[in-house]
């Protein structure tokens, strides 16, 4: 938080027009990254500063050079109230098309589920077909570990992954569009279930997967635990998988 004193020779100097490089991109010298005051107080967790230079006009959506916003820099660093007052000026929930991350990955991974519920509210994309699409035509998921949903698992953030299935992602894929999913490796696993269980995750992510109407006959093979002592499975996960699917088979049956 800045002081009242700084705040205010801040002010003075954008209401009397003695300062004019609102949106220059200056280098910042703990990291010697160029980009704008507005990205730079982002970072800090300053969101009085923030307010104040929005309210003087800095543009919202300028990118450093790794194509981060100062939103995204925000939810990076947990700093919420900025990302609040960001989000009410109207800045993109789902960050830069030039980032291949998102400000809803990183809170997912970081395990900010007050981060994630603003975002969501504000209208994130909670699946990762939009940054997909930004890539061009052609473009598809490689990798399940790039998805919002496997990330809060794999760091173990259960109230991110609820929230996240909750606003709507795709329990299998974390993508909705068929065309994305032709390259996933297939030596890796099939899906999202299938992923945290040959993973060894906790058993929690399997019951919200399930619960929330995941594909359990996408599941390809679940290495039994007996035969895989050097694996770190997770014999509840699995055991939990099993009896659903052997509920879908007696109702199918039935």
């Amino acid at each position: 938080m800045l002081t009242c004193d700084l705040l205010s020779s801040l002010y003075h100097l954008f209401n009397y027009s003695l300062f004019r490089c609102i949106d220059e991109r200056a280098v910042w010298c703990s990291g010697w990254l160029p980009c704008t005051p507005l990205r730079i107080a982002a970072t800090a967790g300053h969101a009085d500063c923030v307010a104040l230079l929005i309210h003087f006009g800095a543009q919202l959506e300028l990118v450093d050079v790794k194509g981060q916003t100062p939103l995204y820099v925000a939810t990076e660093n947990g700093h919420l109230e900025c990302v609040q007052v960001l989000l009410k000026a109207g800045a993109n929930p789902n960050g830069s098309p030039h980032n291949r991350s998102s400000p809803v990955y990183n809170a997912a991974r970081v395990g900010r589920a007050d981060i994630l519920h603003e975002l969501i509210q504000f209208g994130a994309d909670v699946d990762i077909d939009h940054q997909l699409s930004f890539r061009g035509s052609g473009c598809s998921l490689r990798s399940l570990a790039s998805s919002p949903l496997y990330i809060s698992a794999a760091y173990h953030n259960v109230s991110c992954f609820f929230l996240l299935l909750q606003a709507g992602a795709n329990p299998d894929y974390n993508c909705w569009n068929t065309e994305c999913l032709v390259n996933l490796p297939r030596s890796g696993p099939s899906c999202l279930l299938e992923a945290i269980l040959r993973h060894g995750f906790d058993h929690e992510f399997v019951k919200l997967l399930i619960d929330f109407g995941a594909d359990l006959n996408l599941v390809h093979g679940v290495p039994a635990v007996e035969q895989h002592p050097q694996m770190s499975l997770n014999p509840r996960a699995i055991q939990l998988f099993k009896e659903a699917k052997s509920k879908c088979f007696f109702f199918l049956c039935k």
